[in-house]
């Protein structure tokens, strides 16, 4: 703004009456308060990168949005910190922390616009595009002791209006998904939509996040047994059929049937079902949840919406309450 220009601004405001001056600073408050969350989801200039070649070579390119943009020298693109992350050109930051709390809270769609003040399809944009980047952010390796099962969703296509789901004579599609869930004693989680529950879709799946020297417990299927026996992997499984539960005060399943279990309520009786097509970010969600017991912080979930792994929570108070 020019000179002149504020001069005349700060003569207006001392002619406002008390709502106008309450309704000012109400949106004084609000563009402060999305300055802070831009200031938070910035990157160091040093640790920066070219989102277009991952070239290094930066030179800084003035500002838009109160985020600092840059100039590659190698592909002359120009990027901020959003660029190429899930929360690129969203809009309304000043909500994204509200919206981060509601996904602590597992409050529904509606729920969360009304409390963030926005329209339904944008909380449900945002749902998914906070949880994104988070099918990414996986324990690298599953130690000591593992335990795994497979829990069964059926297939859908909530809320696609296809021409198939509008006829009134189409039935619907029938089938179930597998979901593989590997939890340690450690409470690391690594889960997986599977395609076929067969010995190699395991291999590829799992194989590579368990470390060497592990034990895998399951129960008594022999896809389990195989997986473990062709790629010489400690097995040990119990016979849930015959009601045995633990062998060996060693082998048992008790944590990852509760995980198994409190995945089922979330999905079946918090959500009512999910579409097939979302399932990987409702694991993220569940994952996220367990990881940190219910206590994970909102600027938390943010960052790991940005991408690039695990953060620690970082203070980001909220002074004004402006809605």
């Amino acid at each position: 703004m020019e000179k002149e220009s504020f001069k005349e601004l700060l003569k207006a405001v001392r002619c406002l009456n008390s709502f106008q001056d309450r309704l000012l600073r109400e949106q004084l408050a609000a563009i402060a308060y999305e300055k802070r969350v831009s200031k938070q989801l910035e990157t160091p200039y040093e640790k920066n990168v070219c989102p277009h070649c991952g070239a290094k070579d930066l030179v800084r390119w003035g500002k838009r949005n109160d985020m600092q943009r840059y100039r590659c020298k190698a592909c002359k693109c120009t990027f901020n910190s959003l660029t190429g992350t899930p929360l690129a050109r969203l809009r309304r930051k000043g909500h994204w922390l509200d919206y981060a709390a509601c996904l602590k809270a597992g409050l529904s769609v509606r729920k969360a616009a009304k409390k963030c003040g926005v329209h339904a399809t944008t909380a449900f944009r945002w749902r998914h595009r906070f949880l994104q980047e988070g099918n990414s952010i996986k324990p690298a390796k599953l130690q000591g002791i593992v335990e795994a099962g497979e829990v069964f969703f059926k297939r859908s296509e909530k809320g696609q209006r296809s021409a198939k789901q509008l006829s009134k004579n189409c039935k619907e599609e029938r089938g179930n998904v597998c979901v593989l869930v590997s939890r340690d004693r450690n409470h690391n989680v690594y889960d997986a939509l599977l395609e076929k529950f067969t010995p190699d879709t395991l291999k590829k799946i799992l194989q590579d996040h368990l470390a060497r020297d592990v034990l895998f417990c399951s129960d008594n299927n022999s896809v389990y047994r195989r997986f473990a026996r062709e790629n010489n992997i400690r097995h040990g499984y119990v016979n849930l059929q015959k009601g045995e539960l633990v062998k060996k005060d060693i082998v048992h399943l008790r944590y990852v049937v509760d995980y198994q279990d409190k995945l089922r309520t979330w999905i079946l009786h918090h959500f009512r079902g999910v579409a097939t097509k979302y399932l990987p970010n409702y694991l993220t969600w569940m994952r996220e949840l367990d990881e940190f017991n219910g206590n994970i912080s909102p600027l938390t979930f943010l960052l790991r919406a940005k991408g690039g792994g695990v953060y620690k929570d970082q203070p980001l108070s909220r002074t004004d309450n402006f809605r």
